[in-house]
């Protein structure tokens, strides 16, 4: 969870006054109490409240509490505006564990299949053959394969290279692979913000 906590960090710093003051409000719209922090039940309630049950599981609470005093302060609860604001909900689709860290996801469903969903396993599952998936799967960690989706668009012929962008753009999307300020987000109109 640090690295994805140190991402949350640089994501928030860059973003737009604007875009801070959200931060800010969906904090306090947390804060019930409004004692400048957030208990276990103020979380659960706003994540029921806006149907985002897929995180209230107690150890994601704790995974967010950086210092383990049971409550989230906003330095903390960046982590989780990050991941509701970028996509980046993703979870192994072999054990169910949130994917903070390098994953494994399969090169056919996310480059070559059309639907939005994809194939994403921890390093645990991936490793240790914990999955069943279809047998020619090739599967790339997260950062391979957004490193190879580049190559791929680069590759392409000039006249076709922003259609396959727009497409790796969509994907990345829908991955949770965010890279703000970077490749997708400056030069080709793609952004989380």
């Amino acid at each position: 969870m640090e690295r994805i906590r140190r991402v949350a960090v640089a994501y928030y710093e860059n973003l737009p006054e604007e875009k801070k003051r959200y931060a800010r409000f969906i904090f306090d719209e947390m804060d019930k109490n409004r004692d400048g922090q957030i208990d276990l039940d103020e979380y659960v309630e706003y994540l029921k409240k806006h149907n985002n049950t897929i995180f209230t599981d107690p150890s994601m609470f704790r995974a967010l509490d950086k210092d383990g005093d049971g409550s989230l302060d906003f330095e903390e609860s960046i982590t989780l505006y990050y991941i509701l604001q970028s996509g980046r909900a993703l979870f192994c689709d072999c054990c169910h564990t949130f994917l903070a860290d390098v994953y494994f996801s399969c090169f056919q469903c996310f480059c070559l299949h059309e639907s939005a969903s994809t194939y994403d396993l921890c390093c645990d599952c991936y490793g240790g053959k914990k999955f069943n998936h279809h047998d020619d799967a090739i599967f790339w960690d997260n950062c391979t394969l957004l490193s190879k989706s580049r190559s791929l668009a680069l590759g392409a012929p000039i006249e076709n290279r922003r259609n396959v962008l727009e497409k790796i753009g969509t994907i990345a999307d829908f991955t949770g692979m965010v890279v703000s300020g970077a490749v997708f987000a400056s030069s080709f109109g793609c952004s989380i913000m």
